[in-house]
Order: C-alpha cells, then structure tokens, then sequence
C-alpha cells in the first residue's frame, strides 16, 4: 500500500517512529530546519513528536505563545497565526465572515464552474500536472475572488504563495515586503472605492472601535493568501497520488461518492499539508518530565502526530473507511484552521470533477516524485498524469 510515494521517500515515517519511540521530546541547540521564519534562528528548541504533547501543547496557551516577539516587524506577525488570546479572538472574529458555513456554500457553483474550466484545458492535451494545472491555480482563484484581488494580478499571487513557504530565507524576506506594498495599495484604494471583498469589510471593520492597524490589515491578507492557498493545494495534490496508489479506494470511492469526504480526511492525516508549527514558551512549564523554559521554542511536528500508534491502529495505512481519524491537520484549539471548512469543499469538488471526467486517470510513474523545498509544508514540486 502507497508503494509508489513511500519508495520515494518523500515523507520521513520511519524518521517520526523513530523519534516518537526513542526522543519525543528532543532538546536541541539549534531548528534543524533550513529556518523558513528567520525569526527562529539563534533560539534553542524543543522538538516534540507525539500526538498528546502536540495536542496539549496546542491547547495550551497560557503556557504556549504563537507570538514571536521577534524584531522582524513583517505583516504576517500581527496576523491571528501569530496572536494570542485576547487579540487572537478579536481578530479571529473579524475574518471569520468569509468562512461561515453559509458564505462557503455559497462559493459552490463557482468552485465547481473553475474545477470544471481547469480540466477543460487539459482534456485535450491527455495529460496534465496535477500540480500547476489543477492544484495550484484552483485555491488561488478561489482566495483571490474572496479577497478582491484583480484576474491580471494572479500570476503574481502564485509567485507569493510559493515563495512564502520555501527555504529560501531571502526569498521569503522579499516577497513579504512586496505582498506588503501591494496590499497596502489595495487597502488604500478600497477605502475610497469599496467593493463587495473582504479587503473592503477589513478595511472598514474595527476591533474595540479602533480600525485595524496597517499592519493587521496586510498580515490579513497575506495570511489568508499562502494559508488559503498552500494548504489546498497540497491536499488537493496529494490526494490525487495518494488515490493512484491505492486503485481500490478510487474505485470504490467512484463507487459510492459518500465515501469521499472521509477518504479526503484520510488523506489530511497521512500526508498532513502543513507538518510543523511553533510555539514560544511563555513560562515555565512541564512537559512528560521535561522542564520547558521560558523564551524557548517548541516544534510541533505533525507530520509525526498523524502517524502515532498510540492513537492510529497501523498509522502507516491508508485506510478511507478509518474511524476515528482524531488528526491534527488543521491544528487544535483555538487556532484550528480558520479554512478548513474551504479546503475540503475544494478538494471534494475538484475530487468529484476528476471522478465524473477523468475516473481513470494515472500518475506518470516515469518521473521522480519531488517534494516541494519546505519542512513546514508537504506537497509535491508536480505531477504528471495521464487523463484517462
């Protein structure tokens, strides 16, 4: 099962067994990661690999601080990922608007049309990568109609998106400062000129009576950009190699339709889109017997927490019908993935586009399976397949 991604090693599994058994809370002296938050490099770490301090540790934030503190003053910082309660919760009830179960229905006919004009211009072709003609421009349009942002200014939002998660540290410092100007233009021009986008209810929204700062406003934006779109299109993409692996699953999904939406959680926790986050320690705590200090910082890896066999009975299969699946794809508490609902409308409808068009699609296994040059972030650079 799944043969074809775990051959190319693509997710480190035997890494997080490992980790879990023998140090699943590792001190250490530096990220080991080629840091995609300069921010963090200089700290000291904790690296956490279980499913219960994951989650404890995100429940826990009276302990454990999304707030960087840092002195690189970049927009993403003032955004709900990186605030603690009582602003987060202010700032949460701002956004959360455009994702309310009755403004995401809404987005149905739209997202389906789009999933529908994507495949249009590959069935011809007989091929596609999944990745850059399907994954990748679906959630992009769909954020970017969300946010207002103008048809010719898409292109420069892939760009972004894909930048903001690679580890390339330069690249990610200069199109934070680019997607600052642009979005502070945007904001300016909605205030003389609203229109019916979240930009202009940002723009005009207030928490306690006071208007969003200049920097709230564009971390707004900008997380909602990379957020809205890197996590979708890595569910999206993976599913589809996920499924062409395990044939039997696709047909019986193509079989019966209910199946999907529980398959595509099997999917969020066998190749978690977003595999590590961070907290700060805001005070002394313990943690399983370690003493974990204020200032210090805290990895949580996902990635490992979905695969504990403490919680999943044979974590390493991929199973449609497995219940429960309590994963951490999304988080947990009160920065649970503000998308999440989004994400999988997106992923069932371009899902059930592939079955009612292409039901016998193939991945083109001639060609290397790449992962995407981020340790925060699992996805694939692309993916040939061939419409069938």
């Amino acid at each position: 099962m799944m043969k074809w991604i775990q051959e190319h090693e693509v997710l480190p599994l035997s890494h997080y067994k490992t980790m879990r058994s023998e140090s699943p809370l590792l001190w250490s002296e530096s990220s080991l990661l080629r840091s995609e938050n300069p921010q963090l490099l200089g700290g000291t770490f904790w690296h956490a690999y279980r499913y219960d301090h994951i989650k404890r540790i995100f429940a826990d934030y009276n302990h454990f601080s999304s707030e960087l503190r840092s002195e690189d003053k970049r927009p993403i910082e003032y955004s709900i990922l990186r605030t603690d309660p009582q602003k987060h919760s202010q700032l949460r009830t701002l956004v959360s608007q455009a994702f309310t179960p009755r403004s995401i229905e809404k987005m149905i006919p739209r997202i389906e049309a789009l999933a529908d004009e994507l495949l249009d211009k590959v069935e011809s072709n007989g091929r596609m990568d999944a990745v850059q003609d399907f994954a990748v421009p679906l959630p992009i349009i769909v954020i970017a109609e969300i946010l207002g942002i103008p048809v010719h200014d898409r292109d420069q939002f892939r760009e972004w998106s894909e930048a903001s998660v690679s580890g390339d540290i330069d690249r990610n410092s200069n199109c934070q400062k680019e997607m600052a100007v642009y979005f502070e233009a945007i904001a300016e021009e909605r205030r003389r000129n609203p229109q019916d986008d979240l930009i202009t209810r940002l723009v005009h929204a207030t928490s306690d009576g006071e208007p969003l700062s200049p920097f709230e406003l564009i971390g707004f934006c900008i997380l909602l950009l990379v957020a809205g779109n890197e996590t979708t299109t890595n569910l999206l993409s993976s599913a589809l190699a996920c499924f062409d692996s395990e044939r039997i699953a696709w047909d019986d999904i193509r079989s019966d339709r209910s199946l999907l939406p529980g398959a595509i959680e099997v999917v969020l926790r066998f190749t978690s889109p977003v595999q590590l986050m961070f907290r700060r320690v805001k005070k002394d705590v313990e943690v399983d017997g370690m003493m974990l200090t204020e200032g210090q910082f805290v990895m949580l890896w996902i990635g490992s927490a979905n695969h504990d066999e403490s919680v999943f009975e044979q974590p390493d299969l991929f199973h449609i019908r497995r219940q429960p699946n309590p994963h951490l794809a999304f988080g947990h508490g009160i920065h649970f993935c503000l998308g999440a609902q989004l994400a999988r409308l997106e992923a069932r409808i371009a899902l059930n586009a592939m079955l009612d068009r292409f039901p016998n699609y193939q991945c083109d296994h001639s060609k290397p399976l790449k992962r995407i040059q981020s340790e925060f972030m699992f996805g694939f650079e692309s993916l040939p397949i061939i419409l069938t």
